[in-house]
């Protein structure tokens, strides 16, 4: 069976590819299994994502619908999984509270242009590059990050003002706050998080996120604790997906939002062909990372017509998309279509969904993010624990883009550094 290795450089679906290759139902079989998993992990992930970022929780489900859906369409992978994405919680809710819903869509319109023209201009086998250490360096700094900016909903915190974006003052204000806590919350929370945990550990065939939601919702209801639910903050979902609606493309529109879009672009690359990548390793497949790049690209330019966020790929998503037996893009629009089918038919239920719990969701997803193993091995060479520390850092404490270019300028003089040193020698 060929690898797409021959054809990696081509502007080519590989849902064309696949329905070339000739495709039964078997395949339709299977991909819909897969497309069922995927659809049972990304159902409650979207929401939280969505929330962590500042925005409503249907927000969440209409990027993984519309986004995913577009990805899957046209992507250069056969199994990449397009939708909302925990590294870009920290970004999304900084302009989403700089600009509101507006400015962000405007910026996720605009990431999406430059995706698409980065893809045209053959952009994507360069972005595989970047050192290794600076990959896991910023994501770690943006796990930390995450779970910092869960804590006010998993201890059912209440600040006096609005809370702050970065680190440090975030913290000194949570830490403020402790006396306002709701101890239920904080175990409805922390009770999601253990239960995700030990099903994947005892379990882990089984829907964990899922059934640790409604297992808490059950809870919450069932109990009447004092937990604050999606439905109390934000009301029920819609039933279905808005009307098309064009962001706002105002010249000054585009340049308040121009910072955020470069941000969005950035991260949507690295961590998209990153997931391609991994999706690659688990299936002996290759992906067209150029057409991927262009597919993102479109993604993120729909997803915000409908009122979705930024669209990366999943690496947790697309991984369970492989392991569920996917044969071919075809499961990502299946996953897609079945969170249609949700918001559709029982919409109303995620109005009863605890705010912490999803909180706890995100603690674990953090959790995942943070690569222990690696970080272990990287830091034990002192060059690659230099390139690590200080993207991780300059992330924490700047942002992405500043620990992205720290992290390379590091390894770019360790790199020269090295090569002079045989010369001096000699």
């Amino acid at each position: 069976m060929p690898d797409g290795s021959a054809t990696a450089h081509l502007y080519r679906p590989k849902l064309l590819t696949t329905l070339r290759e000739g495709y039964g139902l078997d395949d339709l079989r299977r991909d819909a299994m897969a497309g069922l998993t995927v659809a049972v992990v990304a159902l409650p992930l979207s929401m939280a994502i969505a929330v962590a970022s500042g925005v409503s929780p249907a927000r969440g489900l209409y990027t993984a619908i519309v986004g995913g859906f577009v990805v899957s369409a046209l992507g250069g992978s056969r199994f990449q999984i397009g939708g909302p994405a925990g590294a870009f919680i920290v970004l999304v809710a900084a302009e989403a509270a700089r600009a509101g819903v507006s400015g962000l869509l405007t910026a996720v319109a605009l990431s999406g242009v430059f995706l698409a023209v980065l893809g045209a201009l053959r952009v994507g086998g360069l972005v595989r590059h970047i050192p290794h250490a600076v990959t896991v360096g910023f994501t770690a700094a943006i796990a930390v990050t995450i779970a910092a900016s869960q804590l006010k909903d998993l201890g059912g915190l209440v600040l006096p003002g609005g809370e702050p974006g970065a680190l440090l003052p975030k913290l000194a204000a949570l830490l403020d706050a402790l006396p306002s806590g709701e101890p239920a919350a904080l175990a409805v929370g922390a009770g999601v998080a253990a239960a995700i945990l030990l099903l994947r550990r005892w379990r882990p065939g089984w829907p964990g996120m899922l059934l640790a939601i409604v297992a808490a919702s059950g809870a919450v209801v069932l109990l009447g604790l004092p937990v604050e639910t999606v439905g109390q903050r934000f009301g029920g979902l819609p039933h279905g997906l808005p009307a098309p609606v064009l962001p706002d493309l105002s010249p000054a529109a585009i340049r308040g939002a121009l910072p955020a879009a470069l941000a969005f672009t950035l991260l949507g690359a690295v961590e998209s062909l990153l997931s391609a990548k991994v999706a690659d390793g688990m299936s002996g497949r290759r992906h067209r990372a150029n057409m991927e790049l262009v597919a993102q690209g479109l993604a993120n330019v729909a997803s915000p017509l409908f009122g979705g966020i930024c669209v990366t790929g999943t690496i947790a998503r697309t991984a369970a998309n492989v392991r569920a037996g996917a044969r071919s893009p075809v499961a990502g629009l299946l996953h897609a279509l079945f969170l249609l089918l949700f918001m559709v038919a029982a919409g109303d239920l995620a109005g009863f969904v605890p705010l912490s719990a999803l909180a706890g969701v995100l603690l674990v997803v953090a959790c995942n993010m943070a690569e222990r193993a690696e970080i272990g091995r990287l830091l034990r060479r002192w060059p690659t624990a230099v390139v690590l520390l200080a993207t991780f850092g300059v992330t924490l404490l700047r942002d992405l883009s500043a620990g992205i270019a720290a992290g390379c300028l590091a390894a770019g003089v360790l790199a020269l550094a090295r090569r002079r040193v045989p010369e001096e020698g000699a």
